[in-house]
């Protein structure tokens, strides 16, 4: 999964990527001040992993794995080529989701490109930007389809969906807010368009608003979960400033500053299940005394897809799938008593798999 992180310049991308991967980018109170995208891969914390790694003791762990790429501050007129935009947004077709930072915390002494912050309007130019780039990109798909219509009527259907895509790109309007039958969903998927991207908008609070009791009810707090509420996208709050500072800390330290912040999970954890269950994905657990291992499929994977992840051969091969969920793992306390309790099973090809299934294959090729 490659999650892209975007934002008007100086709201703070830069400060929650090192704090989500731990890395050391350029971060400065001034626009611009990333000139290149910024790439960091994180291993996704799974509990489940931990109990099995000190159940099995495996040579290696494997956890899954997200990228992030910090994508360099886009501004009014990016997608003409202002500020650093084409280059830029070019970073963006390449991800599965957009994580879009919107400043909400005043500061006199780190610049705003519009002057002082307002979520809304800030959100309003991004998105506008991303639309923007799209509009050119359908318009190129249009005039493809219609050459290719000359040769094959099918492509009438293609042109046609592309001009309607078209007007509702023109209405302001993002490509992942338009009805679609699904066949016609395939088709735009085809299209690399950004605002045909899942998006999960991030409040960036300031130290002081994020720890207060009273934070849901910060003015600039509440316009990102309104627009995020009433586009279907997903939202959480965090203050990267202060997820920097736990980031360097040893796991029982950071327990103890998030506790004494009243917050249960650090941000990188809300924002891992939050892509997860935006993008449709669930893991499912391979464990033995080689490895212990996180697998990442699409929910509704059916066994033998699932296999394929491991190895082509498993796919090709698969006779049944040997599961457990990890709750009954866990409740039993070993595999043997798993068995024993009847948690076991064996499951066929039509099988869809769950988060959390661990799971032996059986196959023969």
């Amino acid at each position: 999964m490659k999650l892209g992180i975007v934002g008007l310049p100086n709201v703070g991308k830069t400060t929650l990527f090192n704090a989500l991967t731990n890395a050391d980018a350029e971060s400065a109170n001034y626009p611009y001040s990333t000139l290149s995208a910024n790439v960091g891969v994180v291993p996704v914390p799974d509990r489940r992993l931990d109990y099995l790694t000190a159940m099995y003791s495996p040579k290696r762990t494997t956890p899954a794995t997200i990228e992030f790429v910090d994508i360099a501050g886009l501004a009014r007129g990016a997608s003409r080529g202002e500020g650093l935009g084409n280059k830029f947004l070019s970073y963006i077709r390449m991800t599965d989701a957009i994580i879009h930072v919107v400043r909400c915390f005043d500061d006199p002494d780190v610049a705003h490109v519009e002057g002082g912050a307002d979520p809304a309007r800030d959100i309003e130019i991004i998105d506008l930007e991303l639309i923007l780039a799209d509009v050119e990109m359908v318009q190129r798909r249009i005039e493809k389809a219609k050459k290719a219509a000359k040769g094959d009527k099918k492509y009438l259907h293609e042109e046609a969906l592309f001009e309607r895509l078209l007007e509702h790109l023109d209405g302001g309007l993002p490509a992942r807010s338009m009805e679609l039958q699904p066949e016609d969903a395939e088709i735009i998927r085809t299209s690399e368009l950004i605002s045909l991207k899942p998006v999960i908008y991030v409040a960036n609070m300031g130290e002081a608003e994020f720890s207060s009791p009273e934070r849901e009810n910060d003015a600039y707090y509440k316009a990102v979960m309104e627009h995020a509420e009433q586009e279907g996208s997903g939202a959480l709050a965090i203050c990267a400033k202060t997820e920097q500072d736990i980031a360097g800390l040893p796991d029982e330290d950071k327990a103890l500053f998030l506790a004494d912040l009243g917050i249960e999970e650090s941000g990188l954890g809300r924002l891992i299940r939050q892509s997860y269950a935006l993008l449709g994905l669930i893991s499912f657990l391979t464990c033995g005394a080689d490895e212990v291992r996180a697998w990442t499929i699409t929910d509704g994977t059916k066994a033998p897809r699932a296999a394929g992840k491991i190895h082509s051969d498993f796919e090709r091969g698969f006779i049944r799938a040997e599961i457990v969920s990890f709750d009954d793992l866990e409740s039993a306390g070993a595999m043997a008593a798993a068995k024993d309790a009847g948690r076991v099973r064996l499951e066929g090809k039509e099988y869809v798999m769950r988060d959390g299934d661990v799971v032996n294959y059986r196959f023969n090729v």
